[in-house]
């Protein structure tokens, strides 16, 4: 199974409702087994981040007010992914890629003020 990665808003009753996303290349996030040895690894978890990790044990949600914060951990997770993927055992090219399209859902999200979820 892959993890994929998709944007939300709340409609006016508090529920979400899925914006429509990219083609289904663009919604990647990795393999099933990414979110033991990649997202919710020990080595993401050693450079202190709060919201990937969270994938170890279920589905990442992240949610408007916390877009921010979650983008400013991509920003310094970035430089990290070569060794990241050699910790996971995953071609940094791979990485780079699912990484990016979590990103980029994520900038999405907060332009329509909405969040995401990686599941």
């Amino acid at each position: 199974m892959s993890l994929l990665v998709h944007t939300f808003v709340y409609d006016a009753d508090g529920g979400r409702d899925f914006l429509d996303d990219p083609e289904y290349g663009e919604t990647l996030a990795g393999f099933e087994s990414t979110r033991t040895r990649l997202w919710g690894g020990a080595a993401i978890r050693a450079l202190g981040c709060r919201f990937f990790p969270r994938l170890r044990d279920g589905d990442l949600y992240v949610e408007r007010g916390d877009i921010d914060d979650f983008l400013a951990e991509c920003d310094a997770l970035r430089p990290h992914l070569g060794h990241l993927a050699r910790q996971g055992g995953y071609e940094a090219d791979y990485v780079t890629e699912r990484f990016d399209n979590i990103v980029a859902a994520a900038v999405r999200a907060k332009a329509e003020a909405g969040g995401i979820v990686v599941w």
